[in-house]
């Protein structure tokens, strides 16, 4: 039998992480003005045998707090037992945002667009510096989890530039309902990596500041999905129970005067153009006035706050070549993360996992 490839080191700042190893490291950032020290929190897993290496991140903003307890599972999750390559997960990119329970830094930049970021520039830009060229840069592949704004939802989603056929096959093995095919956004980590090499999915799910179980199972489940498929896992038994929709574009509707928002669609619902979404009215329902869909799709995000102003983003419309493809889609989804069937995933993490 042929010997296995051995894994190699992964140095990260002063630190070395010998294969079958495990090990946490603070990347320095700049501290705060009370003298406070501020370090981004990494964790190497370094598995005996050789194979792809690939980053997890959370919080690039620092209020999507979903991401953070998807890594937390995900690294005591029974799989990675038999790691192969390396895994780095952030948590936690953007440490100030998530101090201040705030999506942006101290000083307003949006941290997601401010890549590739410089050493000499202001703060977004000096983290996004450290973070593209500590992490992003180094790995074959990488794994961006995020969250709407705060009051609004997103459905669970993948969004990939589908032009590039490795990253799509990603993105089908992730297992969310729908795969968005997203250009890349100037300043953004996926844009700063794409001349890398480095193929990048982004997991949008859930919503800001809260907990999402099933946004949360899905990531888990996801990122696994997609370890298996680069062979960093071994590939599961279990057979594939839903092929998600891919959507070539999607729409915002906004609000139609000011008021007080009525819902009448649930998230994953199938939209037909010119469908009624729910009601805009004044607190006594005496001027009222309906939210029409001007296309034809899926809901995979929306407003969760009902006062709303003219003009105001409040449905967002995923749209498909082929609209039946989405007919059962979130159902199904919905089934395969349930609970009682999932038994790969530790929800407490109270077992420790060995590299």
């Amino acid at each position: 039998m042929a010997k296995k490839p051995t894994n190699k080191s992964f140095k990260l700042g002063k630190v070395t992480v010998k294969p079958g190893e495990s090990q946490y490291i603070e990347l320095p950032l700049p501290g705060l003005y009370t003298h406070s020290n501020i370090h981004m929190p990494v964790h190497v897993a370094c598995g005996k045998e050789a194979g792809p290496i690939m980053f997890v991140s959370a919080a690039v903003h620092g209020d999507e707090i979903n991401g953070v307890e998807i890594i937390r599972r995900l690294k005591n999750d029974k799989t990675l037992r038999r790691l192969k390559g390396t895994l780095i997960t952030v948590p936690v990119v953007n440490v100030y945002g998530f101090i201040n329970k705030s999506r942006y830094l101290p000083d307003r930049r949006d941290l997601n667009r401010s890549f590739p970021g410089s050493e000499k520039g202001s703060m977004a830009s000096k983290l996004a510096h450290v973070f593209l060229n500590n992490i992003c840069d180094r790995c074959d592949y990488g794994i961006d989890l995020h969250t709407a704004a705060i009051s609004r939802d997103n459905l669970p989603q993948i969004r990939a530039l589908l032009d590039n056929e490795e990253t799509k096959e990603l993105a089908l093995a992730f297992g969310a309902p729908v795969i968005l095919d997203a250009p890349l956004r100037e300043g953004s980590m996926r844009e700063a990596t794409s001349g890398s090499g480095t193929q990048v999915l982004l997991y949008e799910a859930g919503e800001a500041l809260r907990y999402d179980e099933i946004s949360i199972r899905a990531g888990v489940s996801g990122i696994i999905n997609v370890m298996r498929k680069i062979g960093m896992l071994a590939a599961s038994r279990k057979k594939v129970k839903m092929e998600p929709a891919i959507a070539h574009s999607s729409k915002w509707v906004r609000a139609p005067q000011s008021g007080i928002l009525r819902s009448t669609n649930p998230m994953g619902h199938r939209i037909n153009k010119g469908d009624v979404l729910g009601y805009v009215s004044d607190p006594f329902g005496e001027v009222e006035q309906e939210v029409i869909s001007p296309v034809s799709g899926m809901v995979i995000g929306r407003t969760t706050l009902p006062l709303v102003h003219e003009g105001e983003a409040i449905f967002h419309i995923a749209r498909f070549d082929e609209l039946e493809e989405a007919e059962t889609v979130y159902e199904t989804f919905q089934s395969n993360v349930d609970p009682e069937e999932d038994d790969d995933v530790v929800p407490h993490g109270d077992e420790p996992v060995i590299y």
